[in-house]
Parts: structure tokens; C-alpha cells; sequence
């Protein structure tokens, strides 16, 4: 009955900064840390449980034996993975295959997933999307070198949203962090990098230029999501993405300050990040601290709990399972 709690899995990227450490008040690596994996059932990257019955294993175990926390799923591998991203420089533009492509080249699951834009500096924009109107157009562009003509610029700030489906070409750049919901995959294809050279290797970090042209969505395809937005108790809750348009995940932004009391809602379980201020969890007589960087699993047998305090919450579920 008690809730997981998770530690971070740390990644050093060439593009990553120190903010997971400033802003979160994590103990991460020394150098360029750019990635906090803080929900992941994924491989040898998967999040230890930090307190309670399970601490110390790894989600992915614990999804793997006690299948009913979990609702009892189909699914062998935790489906959802969720991340803070410090880009204190430009990420390398990138596409993601989807299902049927990753499990056929990479026997790995595809890849779509969405940011929620926890900073980003005056000016920042993102890269999403292109110009190309047939995959030959988009070779041709990309072999060529025309970055500035083939890939979309949107301006970002603060609070923004952006849902990125499998064949999105995309990017972060400097100045912006965000928290990422996804498929629980690492599958990446590097379209471009800036030419840049990695310090530690003393080389350009390696392209996948076939396979990103195999799997963008030619032409690219600009998804109209439109937020909801309710309010219960003293919670203001946004539905960021759900079914239909986002086949693999419910994703909602709630904005507390007071209390919430809530539930499942016939959901198998939800994962629970906190991305401002604090508060505590209340589940029948006892209560959970939680501070900015809190992430944690709320699990099948819970039905019933309050949020209580002052905080900003991301909070996700799998989709129905077929």
C-alpha cells in the first residue's frame, strides 16, 4: 500500500549542464550531466526504489515480480519513461522510429514523446518538424547540407507543451529544460550534429542519415493539441495528451495549493513527478514528504489519496492496454 519511491539514473551528455543539480538539489556526476532518468524500467538504466518494502531494487524488477502493483499488465517491460532534460547547449537533431520499424531493426520498442518546458531562456525555440514535402525532397535537402531551409523553428517558452510522435524530426537547444514522458525506449537516430567534436573521443559523434530518412513522417504532420483544462478541490489539473491521439500515454499538469484528494480513476497506476514547491502525500494515516524532484509510483492497490501543499505536479499513466 505504500507508494515507490525512485532514485535518478544520471546521464553525462556533451550537451548537458549542471541545473539537475541546482534546481533539483540532486547529487549528480561531475561534468555535463544532461539527463535525470527518474521514472525507468529500462535495461541496465532502470531507477532504484530509494525507500520502503522494495528499496534498492530496480523498477524493472519489481515491475517484473510483482506484476500486481502494476494492475497485473501484459506488457513484460515498464512501458512509460519519464526524464529531466538540462539542455545547456544544443541537442543533436534526431528522429525516432515507431513501433513496427524499432522492434523489426532494433528489437527495442519505437519511441514517441512529449516534453513539458520546465525553463526556457528569452529567444529559445526548438526544433520540430521540416520542410520537405516528399522523402526524396527530405534526402536531398539532408545530403546537401540545407539545415536552415529543411528543419522548423518554433519559438519556446516557459510552460509550453509539445507532443513529439514517432518520425518527428526534433530538437532541443541551448537554454531550455524539460521534463520528457515517452515510451520506455532508447532507440535514437542522430540526423545532424552541428559538426560537432566530442572532447572526450576527439571525434564527430556518429549520424544514422538512412535510417532517419527511413522513418521521418514525410511530410511532416503538425499535431493540433489542444490542453484541457478543470479544476477540482484547490487543484488546477491540465490534460496535456491522452487516447486517442497519444496511443501509449495519458499525461496531465496540476497545479496545487491546498489539497486534492483524488484517485486511480480506473487507471492501473501513475507516475508522479514534482516539478515545484512541496508538499506531502496522504495515504489514509500516513503521509509522504514531497519536494521539488520528488518522483514516485502510485500503485494499483492505492485507490485513494490527497496531494496536500504548494506544487507543480507531472503526472502520467499507460494507456489502455489492447
Amino acid at each position: 500500500m505504500e507508494p515507490i519511491f525512485l532514485t535518478p539514473y544520471f546521464r553525462p551528455k556533451i550537451w548537458g549542464g549542471r541545473k539537475l543539480q541546482t534546481i533539483f538539489n540532486y547529487d549528480i556526476p561531475a561534468g555535463k550531466v544532461g539527463e535525470a532518468w527518474i521514472i525507468s524500467g529500462y535495461k541496465d538504466d532502470a531507477s532504484l526504489v530509494s525507500q520502503g518494502q522494495l528499496k534498492g531494487q530496480t523498477l524493472r524488477r519489481v515491475y517484473q515480480e510483482h506484476p500486481e502493483l502494476f494492475g497485473n499488465p501484459k506488457e513484460k517491460e515498464f512501458p512509460l519513461l519519464v526524464k529531466f532534460l538540462d539542455a545547456n547547449d544544443n541537442l543533436s537533431v534526431q528522429v525516432h522510429p515507431d513501433d513496427e520499424y524499432a522492434k523489426k531493426v532494433e528489437h527495442d520498442s519505437g519511441k514517441t514523446e512529449s516534453w513539458y518546458v520546465l525553463q526556457a531562456d528569452p529567444g529559445s525555440y526548438l526544433i520540430y518538424g521540416h520542410t520537405a514535402k516528399t522523402r526524396q525532397e527530405l534526402a536531398d535537402m539532408i545530403h546537401q547540407g540545407q539545415w536552415d531551409k529543411l528543419l522548423r523553428k518554433v519559438p519556446v517558452k516557459t510552460g509550453d507543451f509539445f507532443y513529439v510522435p514517432a518520425g518527428t524530426i526534433h530538437a532541443l537547444t541551448k537554454g531550455i529544460m524539460v521534463i520528457e514522458t515517452q515510451q520506455s525506449s532508447d532507440v535514437t537516430y542522430r540526423l545532424y550534429d552541428y559538426d560537432r567534436v566530442d572532447e572526450k573521443t576527439g571525434k564527430t559523434r556518429q549520424l544514422h542519415t538512412q535510417k532517419s530518412i527511413d522513418v521521418t513522417t514525410v511530410p511532416h504532420v503538425d499535431l493540433q493539441v489542444t490542453v484541457q483544462i478543470s479544476n477540482e478541490q484547490d487543484a488546477v489539473i491540465k490534460t496535456l495528451v491522452e487516447p486517442p491521439l497519444s496511443p501509449h500515454f495519458y499525461l496531465w499538469q496540476i497545479d496545487l495549493d491546498g489539497q486534492w484528494q483524488t484517485s486511480l480513476n480506473n487507471h492501473p497506476y501513475l507516475l508522479v513527478s514534482i516539478i515545484a514547491g512541496s508538499g506531502h502525500l496522504q495515504v489514509g494515516a500516513q503521509s509522504y514528504a514531497l519536494k521539488v524532484g520528488t518522483n514516485f509510483i502510485i500503485p494499483n492497490q492505492m485507490k485513494e489519496f490527497s496531494f496536500i501543499g504548494k506544487m507543480k505536479i507531472v503526472m502520467s499513466a499507460p494507456a489502455k492496454q489492447h
